[in-house]
């Protein structure tokens, strides 16, 4: 009863004035606190924008050229569709997945080789609002290297968006789900050759042997079968699907392979942040 009196005193400063007491409610929902840690995790990748944002660019029109040019992939084409058109939103979605996932991953794990995940842990910021707030970080990131890669590209090559709609979705959607899986990875992994490691043998595997650089269907029946089990595939062949008005799978069944795969991941993330499983000691 005591503690409660003196919390609601009238607070001094050094020189004895008088200080008005500020009580704060922050609600069912710490926006504040969400929007703060966002902010952070965006300024992060902002600091250093020629390495997080304009260097993918440069590696998605290295890609290009030696495709289109070295390659004389300028002359072929897929389908009905010119290679270089077909080329396009496979290495915009390798982009957006390899930025959204190193965003998260090197943010965690950067922030326990330095000891400071405790400034994350300790604000009143509940679990959800931890993972909602830094996988939005990651899914900014992989936005914007998007726009980034595709820009430089609109001189080289016609880009027709003919489902904007799909586009987002499956843009998004992948971002969103790389940012999550950047997280479990960051949180795991205790040192950078753990994360290397998941980058060399996990996230870069499934994306080239996805379709970005060529379509499905000129693989045998087999792996094309054991490609519907790589949701790597989905994103691409669904992003491409806004842009070529050619799929190699179903969108639908990839909308909603993707849907169910963000929502695990984020209930996985939830439920280890509330844990506290290897960022507390």
């Amino acid at each position: 009863m005591a503690m409660n009196q003196m919390d609601h005193k009238p607070l001094f400063d050094v020189e004895g004035a008088r200080l008005a007491y500020v009580e704060r409610h922050i609600g069912a929902i710490n926006w504040l606190g969400v929007w703060t840690l966002y902010t952070k995790e965006v300024q992060r990748f902002l600091k250093v924008v020629l390495q997080t944002v304009l260097a993918p660019a440069v590696t998605a029109i290295l890609f290009f050229a030696i495709f289109t040019v070295a390659f004389g992939g300028s002359n072929r084409t897929v389908g009905d569709v010119p290679f270089s058109q077909f080329l396009v939103p496979g290495l915009i979605m390798m982009a957006i997945v390899q930025n959204s996932f190193a965003n998260t991953s090197s943010s965690l794990l950067i922030a326990k080789v330095q000891g400071t995940i405790v400034d994350v842990l300790m604000p009143p910021i509940s679990a959800g609002e931890l993972t909602t707030a830094i996988a939005m970080g990651g899914l900014s990131r992989g936005i914007l290297v998007a726009c980034s890669v595709a820009i430089p590209l609109i001189p080289f090559v016609e880009i027709t968006v003919y489902h904007p709609f799909v586009a987002l979705y499956f843009g998004i959607s992948a971002s969103l789900l790389l940012s999550l899986m950047g997280m479990l990875a960051g949180i795991w992994a205790d040192k950078f050759d753990h994360m290397a490691a998941i980058t060399n043998f996990v996230i870069m595997p499934l994306s080239f042997l996805s379709g970005t650089f060529y379509s499905i269907t000129k693989l045998p029946e087999t792996w094309q079968t054991i490609c519907q089990f790589n949701p790597f595939f989905y994103m691409i062949d669904g992003f491409r699907y806004a842009f070529i008005d050619h799929a190699d799978g179903s969108i639908l069944q990839g909308m909603i392979v993707l849907f169910a795969l963000n929502v695990t991941l984020w209930l996985i993330c939830h439920r280890v942040f509330k844990m506290g499983y290897r960022i507390k000691p």
